[in-house]
């Protein structure tokens, strides 16, 4: 498995993209995140997005992070918000995930980020399992989702 730094709209990384909002769409019915998204948000300085690519050249996980400050959804200055974590179905339980969040930690880090923030949902508990298991604790709700009842907002200091 291999890590490559790519654009938000590569092919690659819209494809993997398009599979993440169809499982949002079953897990919660509502079409898939509609937070809105652009792909110089993940331009370095000001972000990164992250794919690993399996020993066949297949795109198997994605994820980024992009800068936040403080702003009227809840964010803090120097935050980083992780965005678009995804392993696909057959790949999962391997690690992917855990290996991704480390790398845009580091990443994130390295850029002077001062937090790591992320939103989820009740109906993802692998991924709350995952951030709590990585020292992520819940923080004060941001972000489009922040009056949802199903959004869950954790952090963790950088």
């Amino acid at each position: 498995m291999n890590i490559r730094r790519v654009s938000y709209d590569h092919p690659d990384a819209v494809k993997l993209n398009d599979e993440v909002q169809a499982e949002y769409h079953v897990r919660y019915g509502d079409g898939g995140d509609a937070t809105p998204m652009n792909p110089a948000h993940f331009r370095p300085p000001h972000g990164i997005y992250l794919l690993v690519y399996d020993e066949n050249d297949t795109p198997v996980a994605s994820g980024g992070w992009r800068v936040q400050n403080a702003n009227g959804e809840g964010n803090r200055d120097g935050d980083a918000e992780l965005k678009r974590m995804y392993v696909t179905e057959g790949m999962r339980g391997r690690g992917l995930a855990r290996r991704m969040l480390a790398a845009l930690e580091d990443d994130a880090r390295a850029a002077g980020r001062l937090r790591m923030v992320l939103e989820t949902g009740t109906q993802q508990p692998e991924a709350i399992a995952l951030y709590t298991s990585s020292g992520y604790e819940p923080c004060e709700k941001f972000g489009y989702y922040r009056s949802y009842e199903s959004s869950r907002c954790f952090a963790k200091p950088l």
